[in-house]
């Protein structure tokens, strides 16, 4: 599967700095560094970026691109720095994203079809939030077909169903897993995406990468074809590429109902199935939930 590195953001201590500074060293060590570890697309996250974004995305790209060929994710809600940086952009580029607010879909929607881009399509409707896996569904195919209307394929589709975070709400992280279910059958040559750390938003730090790096291989199961995470969580990049099957494997038969003889399991095979118990809603959640 396809690894997007979230490193490059605007909310980093260092990387912030360095696009206000227009620094390119930090951004472009960076970038380096994260296609060193696996990474398959660069997310560049500038933020909003109100005052003089197109400026901003348009050097932002040239930095990353001046030093690595990696396909990049652009990564703004303001659609005058996405195009600017799809102007400049040396490849086929990834728009991140897009919703179905009628302001982002009219004025985005072209840039797609105009830069011969693909496109992170995301379930966040005119009402917000989908309740469920259901109104996902309803999303999806409402942004699909606004999409096709745009003489968009399906191929160029990336669908973001939104994961949530554990600590707020597990039917929310159920239901994301559920949607990835039926995402093939309702949106058939679509692309899938999720933004991993989401589900460990509000965990303590140590105890993030169990959540994202179990979760990840939950939805693994379904098809998952992409996830914006963490360029140097090791372990999930061998999670993502077929590096521990065994552990997989282990998760995918506890979500068909096999449950495993805890006392017969190694440390590492006792984190994951813990947590999967967890994210599955068979055990509350807590801060100590490996301990249990």
């Amino acid at each position: 599967m396809f690894l997007i590195g979230e490193n490059i953001n605007i909310m980093s201590k260092t990387i912030g700095p360095a696009m206000k500074e227009r620094n390119p060293g930090p951004i472009q060590e960076l970038a380096l560094a994260e296609a060193a570890a696996g990474i398959d697309y660069l997310d560049l996250n500038i933020g909003p970026a109100r005052r003089d974004g197109d400026k901003l995305m348009e050097w932002m790209v040239d930095v990353v691109q001046k030093v690595t060929d990696t396909p990049l994710s652009l990564d703004t809600t303001n659609p005058v720095a996405m195009e600017a940086g799809l102007k400049v952009c040396k490849s086929k580029a990834l728009i991140n994203s897009i919703s179905l607010q009628p302001a982002r879909l009219e004025v985005e929607l072209p840039m797609v079809k105009k830069y011969n881009a693909s496109m992170i399509g995301l379930l966040w409707g005119v009402d917000g939030m989908p309740r469920d896996a259901n109104e996902r569904c309803a999303l999806a195919v409402e942004l699909i077909y606004k999409a096709n209307e745009m003489g968009i394929a399906n191929e160029d589709i990336w669908i973001d169903p939104i994961a949530s975070p554990i600590s707020v709400e597990i039917n929310q992280v159920k239901a994301c897993v559920e949607f990835m279910s039926m995402l093939s059958e309702i949106a058939p040559g679509c692309k899938s995406i999720v933004g991993l750390s989401n589900v460990s938003n509000g965990a303590p730090a140590h105890l993030r990468p169990y959540l994202n790096r179990t979760y990840l291989a939950m939805l693994m199961k379904y098809g998952l074809y992409s996830a914006i995470a963490d360029a140097f969580d090791a372990e999930l990049v061998k999670v993502a590429k077929g590096g521990i099957p065994e552990i997989v494997n282990l998760v995918w038969r506890m979500m068909d109902g096999d449950e495993p003889d805890f006392a017969s399991l190694n440390p590492k095979e006792l984190e994951y199935a813990k947590t999967v118990k967890v994210l599955s809603g068979q055990s509350l959640y807590s801060h100590s939930w490996l301990e249990l």
